[in-house]
């Protein structure tokens, strides 16, 4: 009873971190590797976002790690992102629960992007060289349940970006904690903080300019230009979910979902998962409700679990999502179960 009422208390504490910080406050292009923003999982898309207190499945390493320790067996897992502008993002995933010690799994995300012209003033047509840009995350995930009721888990993860001959590098820490309640079939809070880490700073020698010196500036000198070091997109994710209905053949769930970042203004996402026999799912939802300026909307999306065998389970599923006045963005999800 003690572990129990401390673990509430933890998780209470989690849930009364996020208004501490400042609010309504807009950062909008003040942190780095934006490309840890973008969601992961056809699933938790489809329901607008608000994925961590019903995270069960391997994409809970992103949206809420606590949630991992309920992933039981073994499950791996690939998703694909047609983002704007030609950008693709790809994440893959794999995890092993190993009983009471907990559940262990490994995750890479890269975005990638094809290679374009470099162009100056003088030659805007093309210099004849080009170059590319892009993104990796790779890191370990660890979860276990501390109560029958009560879990967390923790992400430790290496970031990288480049650009041309500039590249930044740093380290991030997730941590997140899901309770259940036995109550409207199995009511559910979390919360999570996402990419805690180091400051990047882009280098490289597209950095060293040649610059004019002495009196009559004949003498040419090489100058290395010192780059900003810029914070990790910090996200607080406050969650809450519940299967308001839940019988043999149906459930239906609804969520909601409060973040937190550390570069916008807070927002709402907020969705719902219609299950047939756990086999044909339907999901609906909007993300960053009140979110300042945003472009994001409604989300739709749907999905088809088959066990293929006794040991082995096949997911496939799709989202949609609305993006205003810009292209909208869809997503692909496989995974297998064994």
């Amino acid at each position: 009873m003690k572990t129990s009422n401390f673990c509430v208390i933890g998780l209470l504490c989690c849930l009364l971190a996020a208004p501490l910080f400042p609010q309504s406050l807009t950062k909008t292009g003040t942190t780095a590797a934006q490309f840890l923003k973008i969601g992961v999982g056809a699933r938790a898309i489809g329901m607008g976002g608000a994925f961590a207190a019903t995270a069960d499945d391997i994409t809970a390493i992103y949206w809420n790690p606590g949630g991992l320790a309920r992933v039981y067996g073994h499950q791996a897992y690939f998703n694909h992102v047609s983002w704007f502008a030609d950008v693709n993002v790809d994440y893959a995933a794999v995890s092993s629960h190993f009983g009471d010690f907990g559940v262990v799994g490994a995750f890479v995300d890269v975005l990638s992007m094809e290679e374009m012209k470099v162009r100056t003033i003088e030659l805007p047509g093309g210099t004849g060289e080009s170059f590319d840009a892009g993104g990796i995350t790779v890191g370990v995930s660890y979860s276990r349940m501390l109560t029958d009721q009560f879990s967390i888990g923790f992400n430790a993860k290496y970031i990288r970006e480049h650009i041309w001959h500039e590249s930044a590098a740093g380290f991030g820490l997730d941590v997140g904690t899901m309770y259940r309640i036995p109550v409207l079939n199995e009511l559910r809070l979390a919360a999570s903080m996402c990419n805690f880490g180091t400051k990047m700073k882009m280098s490289g020698r597209d950095n060293i300019v040649i610059t004019p010196a002495g009196p009559t500036g004949t003498n040419l000198v090489n100058t290395d230009l010192e780059m900003d070091e810029w914070s990790l997109p910090l996200i607080f994710r406050i969650g809450v979910a519940a299967d308001v209905i839940k019988d043999e053949t149906s459930r239906l769930t609804m969520a909601l979902d409060a973040i937190h970042p550390n570069d916008n203004t807070e927002s709402l996402n907020t969705g719902v998962e219609y299950s047939w026999n756990e086999i044909i799912f339907l999901r609906g939802g909007w993300k960053a409700l009140f979110e300042r300026d945003t472009e994001q909307r409604f989300t739709i999306g749907a999905g088809l679990h088959y066990r293929a065998a006794d040991v082995v389970r096949l997911m496939v599923d799709y989202a949609y999502q609305d993006w205003g006045r810009l292209k909208e963005v869809h997503y692909l999800s496989f995974g297998v179960e064994f």
